[in-house]
């Protein structure tokens, strides 16, 4: 009888670390597959903001974020605009493919422009983490004589 005890309960416990293996195999399988990772290369190319012009004060509807995403596979990711450590924008939780992705992200509802100068930095969820994107520049708006984010050559802006 005690043999046949130890048997089963070595088996069971056998089962339940085969079964938690393979479980979590397959969230790091799909983590691999679906969440953005630090190998990711992920890179800003422009950020507007809508209206722009922007009177001093006037509320912001949205941002428009510029991704270019290098390598062959998609990934999911959250992405939060940030000006010094305020927390201004954050976009749900969206996949980015492979090339430009370009992103609209809802404004927060208490942010204005005033003062002088307002720089960004764009933030991405990665491994659960925030992590700022490399950018070529920085991303100020300036106020003449309203504020607006457009540099010289810049696209043609978005409106909504």
């Amino acid at each position: 009888m005690r043999i046949l005890k130890a048997t089963l309960l070595w088996g069971a416990l056998g089962a339940m670390l085969i079964t938690g293996a393979a479980h979590v195999s397959g969230a790091e399988r799909d983590w691999g597959r679906f969440g953005c990772r630090g190998i990711d290369r992920i890179r800003i190319e422009d950020l507007d903001v809508s209206p722009d012009p922007l009177i001093e004060g006037q509320r912001i509807r949205n941002w428009r974020v510029r991704l270019r995403l290098d390598g062959n596979r998609e990934c999911e990711t959250a992405i939060m605009i940030r000006e010094g450590n305020d927390l201004v924008a954050q976009g749900q939780r969206m996949t980015l493919r492979p090339g430009i992705n370009e992103i609209d992200i809802p404004a927060g509802g208490g942010y204005r422009f005033r003062g002088r100068e307002h720089c960004f930095d764009v933030l991405v969820d990665l491994e659960g983490a925030r992590h700022r994107i490399d950018a070529d520049r920085r991303f100020c708006a300036q106020q003449r004589p309203s504020w607006s984010l457009r540099e010289p050559g810049d696209r043609v802006r978005f409106e909504r």
